[in-house]
C-alpha cells in the first residue's frame, strides 16, 4: 500500500471533501494562498507551544510534541521563501473563520485529561484538512516547484495529525476519544459546508 493509500485510510477521515473549486480560485490567488499559509504555519507552532507549557508534566506529550514546533517553524521559513522568490509581499493576517468556529467546539471545563483531548483533536483537525488541501494544491496547481512543495508538506502534516490523534488516546480513554473524534468530524463538515469558498484562504 502507497504512502497516500495509507493516509487516505487511517487519516482522511473528513465527512466533507473541500468543494474542487476552491483549488482553482487559490491558484488564481495563490500569493494570498501563501501568505495565509504562513500564517497557519506560525500559528501551528505557537499551538504546540501552548500545550507543552500548559502540560509540562507530560513526558511524552512534550518529547512528541517538541520536534512539531520545530518542523512547523520550518514550514513557515519555506512558505516565507517562496513569498519572497516570488516578489510578493508578506501582508498582514486574515481572520482565521475555521479555527475561530472550530474553536467555539471545544467542550469548557471537565478534568484536565479531557481539556488537553479537546485540544488534540482540534489541532488534528486542522491538520487533516491541511493535508487535504495540500493535496489539492499539490495535485492541481500549475507551478511544478510549488506542486512538489505542497506535497512535501502534506506528508509532514499527516505525520502531525497521527501524533495528535495518538497522544489523545493515551492521555484519556480511547474509546471517549474515538467518539469524541466522531463529534468533531461532523462539526467540521457543518462547518466546511458553510463557509464561503474563498481563495485567499488555505482553510
Amino acid at each position: 500500500m502507497s504512502w497516500e493509500e495509507s493516509t487516505k485510510k487511517k487519516m482522511l477521515h473528513l465527512q466533507l471533501p473541500t468543494d474542487p473549486r476552491w483549488v482553482n480560485i487559490a491558484e488564481m490567488n495563490i500569493g494570498d494562498i501563501l501568505v495565509d499559509h504562513a500564517y497557519c504555519e506560525q500559528k501551528a507552532a505557537s499551538s504546540c507551544i501552548s500545550l507543552i507549557v500548559k502540560f509540562h508534566d507530560l513526558q511524552e506529550l512534550v518529547d512528541t510534541l517538541t520536534p512539531v514546533v520545530a518542523e512547523e517553524w520550518n514550514h513557515f521559513e519555506r512558505v516565507m521563501e517562496q513569498i519572497r522568490k516570488r516578489g510578493l509581499e508578506f501582508d498582514k493576517p486574515r481572520k482565521d473563520e475555521y479555527v475561530v468556529k472550530l474553536s467555539e467546539f471545544v467542550k469548557k471545563g471537565g478534568s484536565r485529561s479531557q481539556q488537553l483531548v479537546e485540544y488534540l483533536l482540534m489541532n488534528a483537525l486542522i491538520e487533516a484538512r491541511s493535508c487535504e488541501r495540500f493535496k489539492l494544491l499539490s495535485k492541481h496547481i500549475q507551478d511544478e516547484e510549488l506542486q512538489k512543495f505542497y506535497y512535501e508538506l502534506m506528508v509532514s502534516e499527516a505525520g502531525h495529525y497521527v501524533n495528535f490523534i495518538e497522544l489523545a488516546r493515551k492521555y484519556h480513554d480511547k474509546e471517549k476519544v474515538n467518539a469524541r473524534w466522531q463529534e468533531w468530524l461532523a462539526y467540521e463538515a457543518e462547518v466546511i459546508k458553510n463557509l464561503e469558498i474563498r481563495g485567499d484562504r488555505m482553510h
